[in-house]
């Protein structure tokens, strides 16, 4: 168990402190608390008694307090909260947004040590490497920081390189945050519905598939592939002679960011023919490749001359594949034609629904859920926003779906806003239209029905091979008493938990009122060592019994439980 080895590692167990203390700070020390973090980390009521959050802090919502504390906790947990930003299905739409504003900024790395990297990865020093390399860092963040440079053949370049010692960090606070999942599931009352050591397993494998440049060098180059014959968008190329695991060389792309409306008029851009050509190549990502960017913040995307696109930073992606891409399309023509009962028929086929989910409460919200968007105009429509709300109503009946929608919901809300700002009557909608008619075209088409019905054959013919094998087995276990049946109980391990406490407290009580009642016999008695006129073995007895009983309250005060 990971928490089991956080307790041996003391620089865990330190930086556990250190976690805990700035989660107090900032007023979660209520969670800490329901946590039983000292029962096992043995910190003492230390932990758990001090202070709530200062006045100034306490004026602040819940969700600013939970950013702020996540900025101060560092590199791994500010990329947490990136993650959790595009996950609305288990975090509230006010923590989105403060999520969304996380500063991934930390002070730059001294340059030797920069260069020093760069000549560890690459084999050869600096200066051996690059005609000239700029001391002073062009961006910096929690995990790399980019510097600008030129080739000996004379090409710009922007450098990323890895923060040098930043993956043992990031594993002491990965442990840390897998043993934090481990209590929330176990004592945080809903804990289980959210799948927290699920969800930390999905953030371990995303950070650490960020901390490999050579995998985003390899996704960079599939999707300038992607795009090759498309002129309006460019993908920076990559230099792979200059780029390892901890180093990135790519073209350095000297555009407009997309948020500077002011510099793309006097530039001469269109802004309207630079939101169509962004939805336009984000919605090509997605329904056509399936492969698409999951980060698209304004940061990230400059424009070119010609209205060109060029998005940057592909350490963040998403994939959908075919079924995925047909289940998204059949959900919004659903909202969109009103039927919910398909659209239920769709839920139930796409998703993992809960067994508390009630059909009959989700198909009055759902129902009202598209009379809310109804009488709006298509050109008034916003998708991302109708995504958003749909995920809500998910949520509240624990309809869990894949990551990737989620992802998907989060990045078209980006897409869809900054294309608003760039042109007022822009319309995701009918940008939307094509592509989804595309899809239900190529669905329903002879080629692929002909080719699912090949599929389909080959499965059953494969079934029909293997059926009388398993049902010959199946019957030779029951015959030799050998066929098992593994019930998992769900929920029981906190009732087991509980039952123990109380048990280890009637047992604590019992020897206290043994040492009472023992102590009393005792004083009737004027042999042995006297004090004050009373012998010292009673005195001794309840003063054990007096310390225990004082230890006991306490405990049973602190749980909250009388």
């Amino acid at each position: 168990m990971p928490f089991n080895r956080i307790n041996r590692n003391l620089r865990s167990l330190k930086r556990y402190r250190q976690v805990l203390g700035i989660l107090i700070k900032y007023g979660f020390g209520h969670i800490v608390e329901q946590l039983n973090i000292d029962y096992y980390l043995q910190l003492g009521k230390r932990i758990v008694s001090l202070g709530t959050a200062s006045r100034e802090l306490e004026r602040l919502t819940q969700a600013a307090r939970f950013r702020l504390a996540l900025e101060e906790l560092g590199p791994t947990f500010i990329k947490l909260g990136q993650l959790l930003s595009t996950r609305p299905d288990i975090v509230p739409l006010d923590a989105l947004e403060e999520l969304q504003k996380l500063q991934d900024h930390l002070p730059a790395v001294p340059t030797d040590q920069i260069m020093a990297q760069i000549h560890r990865e690459l084999g050869y020093p600096v200066e051996e490497l690059f005609k000239d390399f700029e001391d002073k860092p062009l961006a910096t963040a929690s995990i790399a920081q980019v510097h600008r440079g030129t080739l000996k053949s004379g090409e710009k370049i922007v450098c990323k390189i890895r923060r040098p010692g930043v993956e043992p960090v990031i594993e002491t606070d990965i442990d840390i945050m897998m043993g934090l999942a481990y209590l929330i599931e176990k004592h945080l009352p809903g804990g289980d519905l959210y799948d927290p050591i699920g969800l930390v397993k999905e953030f371990r494998r995303t950070i650490h598939r960020e901390l490999d440049f050579s995998r985003e060098g390899r996704t960079t180059d599939r999707f300038a592939a992607n795009f090759r014959e498309d002129e309006t968008i460019h993908i920076p190329k990559v230099f792979w002679d200059y780029t390892g695991q901890t180093v990135l060389t790519l073209e350095y792309i000297s555009g407009i960011k997309i948020s500077q409306q002011e510099e793309l008029k006097a530039a001469g851009m269109d802004l309207k023919t630079i939101a169509e050509n962004g939805a336009d190549n984000f919605l090509k990502q997605v329904f056509i490749h399936g492969l698409f960017h999951a980060d698209p913040h304004p940061g990230n995307i400059h424009v070119l001359p010609g209205n060109v696109i060029c998005i940057l930073d592909y350490g963040m992606v998403g994939r959908l594949d075919d079924d995925l891409k047909l289940h998204l399309t059949e959900l919004l023509l659903c909202v969109l034609r009103r039927d919910v009962d398909r659209l239920i028929r769709q839920l139930l086929y796409s998703g993992e629904v809960h067994d508390e989910s009630n059909l009959k409460n989700l198909k009055r919200d759902l129902t009202e859920f598209i009379d809310d968007y109804y009488d709006i105009l298509l050109q008034d429509l916003k998708v991302g926003k109708l995504l958003i709300h749909f995920v809500d109503i998910l949520t509240e009946y624990q309809i869990k779906f894949p990551s990737n929608l989620m992802l998907l919901s989060r990045s078209l809300f980006v897409m869809e806003g900054i294309g608003k700002q760039l042109n007022p009557d822009f319309n995701m909608v009918e940008q939307l239209k094509p592509f989804a008619e595309q899809i239900i075209k190529d669905r329903y088409s002879p080629s692929n029905i002909a080719k699912e019905a090949a599929q389909a054959l080959q499965s059953y013919q494969a079934l029909g091979k293997s059926l009388p094998k398993d049902i010959k087995e199946f019957i030779n276990r029951v015959n030799h008493n050998k066929f098992k049946i593994d019930l998992e109980h769900r929920g029981l391990e906190r009732l087991v938990n509980d039952l123990d406490k109380s048990t280890n407290r009637i047992s604590f009580s019992m020897v206290i009122a043994a040492l009472i009642i023992g102590s009393s016999l005792v004083m009737q008695i004027d042999k042995g060592p006297m004090l004050f006129g009373f012998p010292i073995l009673g005195l001794l007895g309840y003063s054990v019994a007096g310390f225990l009983g004082f230890g006991l309250a306490i405990a049973i005060l602190r749980s909250g439980r009388m």
